[in-house]
């Protein structure tokens, strides 16, 4: 078939109904004339069937001899030999020998096969446009004056959005009062609502459930996660991956190669002295051998796959990516806001006699409220309330100082405080994977706080449904070892490599990756030199760190992690899918190409059969789009979470 930019434009219309599809009515015309010829020819009017048969050709040559002389005289050295070129040169030779029928039931043929293949990569395309129909057109905005009703794409960041019961978000943004439950199902994958309040992120096209909330924007109308995801997924239309170059390897010199096989075919007849029929079997071989099925047999299949996986939350930047994803064996993990919630909280405090929980709490909450450690945010969200420390000083890499109550105050590490007595239960704490605070009032201990950032609810399953899939798993971390080994115990997962840095993660990857195909999961932008050495690099929430966005070949918008597993199975499904298309597709030109050669097969039977492989090619591939529902429901089953698991 004629090549084509598979990039969609920045506009999109879904395909119209066929009974009113204005490109199907040349098509349809010529299939008309051409069977109303035929029926003329038997009834032996000769004269009014040869006109009904030249005016199909006509209609039916109009989709496709133009593009291709288009394409044959471009200028600039921009020309380029396509199959409507073979199929222009076929039907001009065969009026010229006398078979306008045949002539017309190519044009027929081959003109409604392009239009039911622009039909078809128009469908694959509407799922990925339609995620910005999620957008509402208007949102109402909190102003001075009141409330005030604005197109969503006039939002402007910092502007206070009031979303009432049953409305769609406009943009992304941060409650900033109320409380509801949010749907996030069409953006994030998220398989039931998520109770939202303040401080909260949400996503444009989520649909708030029964309370009002006001929201502050932190993306402006028409630069917000889901324009995001449509870029990112565009952006797969015009990359090919290996099936697609090698569909392209075999195609190109493909159509050069018959027009010579063709024109030796004809000279071999004026050598023996038999040229009209041997000229007859040459346009025969040139349609036999076009690689109109294989010019299809992928890009079809990856544009079906990409855009029904964008429905689901992820977000496949190209077609290498989503043929490598099918490969992978094994899948490697970043542990904090991976596997873990990224929000840490105090499950555990031992204290020495004479010290109440309370009472070690506040004193460690009165320093931590001046410290910007990811720590400290757990320890002051614990109290109710925090007490005032004076002289406060922070110790990098220890902890911290100070006064509280007349009592001078540490806190920090066990590294740099010992525990004392405090040793078994602190080392007990570790070993459940808690990161663990000692705190010291007066040269004494007081006591010892565990904080831990929670395993994801559905970690554990996702992990078991990758083992399912015979792929090892690996964690990579900073965190020490006593933790990371506690959370993948927990989690499932095969191999620990704790106390990593960026660089370390990276060199884990390229070794991984060297033994076999893998996939590198993170959310942080110290994860991006792993991501950009993985074979696949997944980015966990493609509104999140732009640095391991940018790195990373997929993006999921949600954190549930059971769409990792999915993901897998749909492009395993998908690489299948093209397998077969492009063995399909060589398949017919073997077996056509001899008996075209030795005149078993006319010309119409010839085009008969290459546009029958090409409905089928098309429909096989849409078969991945539809076999998407399937892969995630069999993963994807409910996990009760809360706002915190994103």
């Amino acid at each position: 078939m004629r090549d084509r930019d598979y990039q969609s434009s920045g506009e999109h219309e879904d395909p119209a109904p066929w009974w009113s599809d204005r490109t199907l009515v040349l098509p349809v015309a010529s299939g008309v004339l051409w069977v109303t010829g035929l029926i003329l020819d038997w009834t032996g009017q000769e004269v009014p069937a040869l006109i009904s048969h030249a005016l199909g050709l006509a209609a039916g040559a109009w989709a496709f001899v133009p593009h291709a002389l288009r394409r044959l005289f471009a200028g600039r050295g921009r020309a380029r030999l396509g199959v409507g070129l073979l199929m222009t040169i076929a039907a001009t030779g065969a009026v010229l020998l006398g078979h306008t029928g045949e002539a017309a039931a190519l044009a027929f043929l081959f003109s409604i096969a392009e239009t039911l293949e622009d039909r078809a990569m128009d469908r694959a395309r509407q799922g990925l446009r339609a995620l910005l129909s999620l957008i509402p057109e208007t949102a109402r905005v909190s102003r001075l004056s009141g409330e005030e009703v604005i197109p969503a794409a006039q939002i402007r960041e910092l502007d206070i959005l009031i979303v009432g019961a049953g409305e769609r978000i406009a943009t992304d943004g941060v409650v900033v009062s109320g409380r509801s439950s949010v749907d996030t199902s069409a953006i994030t994958g998220e398989s039931i609502p998520v109770e939202v309040v303040p401080g909260d992120v949400v996503l444009a096209g989520s649909v708030n459930g029964s309370g009002t909330l006001s929201i502050e924007a932190i993306a402006d109308g028409r630069d917000n996660s889901l324009t995001k995801i449509v870029h990112l997924v565009e952006q797969a239309h015009a990359a090919k991956g290996e099936r697609a170059r090698l569909a392209d390897r075999i195609a190109r010199p493909l159509v050069p190669t018959v027009l010579v096989a063709a024109a030796l075919i004809a000279a071999f007849g004026f050598l023996i002295g038999d040229p009209g029929t041997w000229v007859e079997r040459a346009l025969v071989v040139l349609v036999a051998a076009s690689p109109c099925a294989l010019a299809i047999a992928v890009p079809v299949t990856v544009i079906s796959a990409i855009g029904s996986a964008s429905k689901f939350g992820i977000v496949i930047k190209s077609g290498a990516a989503f043929e490598q994803l099918g490969t992978i064996r094994t899948v490697t993990v970043d542990k904090t806001g991976t596997l873990t919630r990224n929000h840490p909280q105090v499950v555990a405090i031992h204290t020495i006699d004479g010290y109440s929980h309370d009472e070690v709490l506040r004193m460690a909450a009165a320093l931590e409220v001046n410290s910007s450690h990811p720590l400290a945010g757990a320890i002051i969200t614990a109290v109710s309330e925090n007490p005032t420390a004076a002289d406060v000083q922070e110790h990098p890499g220890h902890g911290l100082t100070g006064v509280v109550g007349g009592r001078k105050v540490r806190v920090g590490s066990p590294r740099w405080i010992n525990p004392q007595g405090l040793d078994a239960q602190a080392e007990a704490m570790a070993g459940e994977g808690m990161s663990i605070i000692v705190v010291e009032a007066d040269t004494h201990i007081a006591g010892v706080i565990g904080i831990r950032d929670e395993l994801r609810p559905e970690a554990a399953e996702a992990i078991a449904a990758l083992h399912a899939q015979d792929i090892n798993t690996v964690m990579l971390t900073g965190d020490n070892a006593l933790t990371a080994n506690a959370i993948a115990a927990r989690a499932g997962v095969d191999q620990v490599h704790a106390e990593q840095l960026p660089a370390d993660k990276a060199e884990h990857i390229r070794q991984l990756a060297s033994q076999a195909p893998t996939a590198m999961i993170g959310d942080g932008i110290n994860d991006a030199p792993a991501l950009a050495s993985a074979t696949v690099g997944i980015a966990m929430g493609a509104t999140g760190s732009a640095a391991a966005v940018e790195s990373a070949d997929v993006a999921f918008t949600g954190h549930d992690l059971r769409l990792i597993p999915a993901a897998l199975i749909h492009a395993r499904r998908g690489r299948a899918i093209m397998t077969g298309n492009i063995a399909l597709a060589l398949a017919i030109i073997v077996i056509l190409f001899p008996l075209a050669l030795f005149g078993v097969l006319g010309l119409a039977a010839v085009v008969l059969v290459h546009e029958i492989a090409e409905v089928i090619v098309i429909g096989n591939g849409l078969r991945a789009a539809r076999g998407r529902t399937h892969a995630i429901s069999t993963i994807t089953t409910p996990v009760r979470r809360d706002a915190t698991t994103g």
